[in-house]
């Protein structure tokens, strides 16, 4: 452990160790409580600080307010040929949408492809976990899941949909895999929260106060204001974003029967969950595809190993720049925080500390 003015550098190893103590605290098994930790661990590795442990004291109010079901008994409820749907029982979607991605992988396996929907769930992390399990077996991998409200549609500043991400992995030969993970609106709602627990203003296009006036400040999301879609505005494209949302509420929420729009149960466990709800839980929608059933799998990735080394060798707007495929900053992230360990600004190592000291447990910190 090394630690600086505004950060703490833990091990992977000893991170790992103490998120798999904290979900065993609030009742996760051996198995589950490995898996949700790796899920939040990969996220940090990879560099995608807003979906790691920053989150884990989020999980646990959830489980404190018996919003998440540490022991679920998931189901499966409904499948035909390669197409199928999970019930999640309420838990917690670190756990649940892996179960339903290697389920989507065997059927792969039969079928050539496997889609799954997912209802009864909780937030799933970052959807490059499960997207990235198919590669694997070199198959290409999707996840997308709908979240929280706070995204405005165009033209509207009533919070409809959740930053809605999705994620496609896509293996190569020679090169790490091509990863898109991406949200819908203009900005996730991870890198607000560090924006705000760094006191930092934030990129315009990003959110509108709750009278749809344009802001830089973080802090007005809490106060009433919303999200934008991606493309922020009308003239750059918003009603693309607006639609990609819409496409992962439909997907996730209204096809397995989960919540979606503003039904979706809030992931802070502060604000209450509406009555009358049209669904269970959060959704998901997890997939895989064997490449093989397009074109002999070396040659696709072959063939992926020459889109990717044409892309890299792109013409740069600034000589000091390099052209970058999707997924290649974190792949190179990981390796480095596998070597250096993983930063943790002091406001997390805060909450991790309270959390280890309410649960009677050891830290790193």
């Amino acid at each position: 452990m090394t630690t600086s003015a505004n950060y703490t550098t833990i091990t992977a190893d000893d991170l790992t160790q103490f998120t798999v103590s904290i979900f065993k605290a609030i009742g996760c098994n051996e198995a589950d409580a490995k898996l949700a930790a790796d899920v939040l661990i990969k996220a940090d590795m990879r560099g995608i600080d807003s979906h790691g442990v920053a989150r884990l004291v989020g999980y646990v109010r959830l489980y404190e307010n018996q919003r998440i079901n540490t022991q679920p008994n998931i189901k499966l409820v409904r499948e035909k040929g390669s197409v199928f749907t999970i019930d999640g029982d309420s838990g917690l979607g670190l756990v649940v949408a892996p179960k339903a991605m290697q389920i989507a992988i065997e059927k792969t396996g039969l079928h050539g492809a496997g889609f799954g929907a997912v209802r009864n769930s909780n937030h799933f992390g970052i959807a490059a976990y499960h997207a990235m399990m198919a590669l694997e077996k070199n198959y290409i991998g999707m996840a997308m899941t709908n979240a929280s409200p706070l995204v405005a549609p165009t033209y509207s500043k009533e919070r409809m949909l959740g930053t809605n991400p999705i994620c496609y992995a896509i293996p190569a030969k020679s090169y790490p895999p091509f990863i898109l993970d991406m949200a819908t609106s203009a900005a996730a709602n991870g890198k607000l929260e560090i924006a705000e627990r760094q006191n930092k203003p934030v990129p315009e296009g990003w959110l509108e106060t709750k009278n749809g006036a344009p802001t830089n400040d973080p802090k007005d999301l809490k106060d009433g204001g919303h999200l934008l879609p991606l493309g922020s505005d009308k003239d750059h494209g918003s009603h693309k974003g607006y639609g990609l949302g819409a496409l992962v509420d439909i997907l996730s929420g209204v096809l397995p029967g989960a919540n979606f729009g503003p039904w979706v149960p809030p992931f802070v466990a502060f604000l209450p969950v509406l009555d009358n709800l049209p669904g269970k839980g959060l959704g998901h929608f997890v997939g895989a595809m064997d490449v093989s059933g397009f074109d002999e799998t070396d040659v696709f990735l072959e063939r992926m190993d020459l889109w990717i080394e044409r892309f890299k060798s792109a013409t740069p707007v600034n000589e000091n720049q390099k052209v970058l495929v999707h997924g290649e900053p974190e792949y190179w992230m990981a390796i480095s925080r596998q070597l250096k360990g993983i930063p943790l600004i002091d406001k997390v190592c805060a909450d991790l500390t309270q959390l280890a000291e309410k649960y009677k447990l050891d830290h790193p910190f």
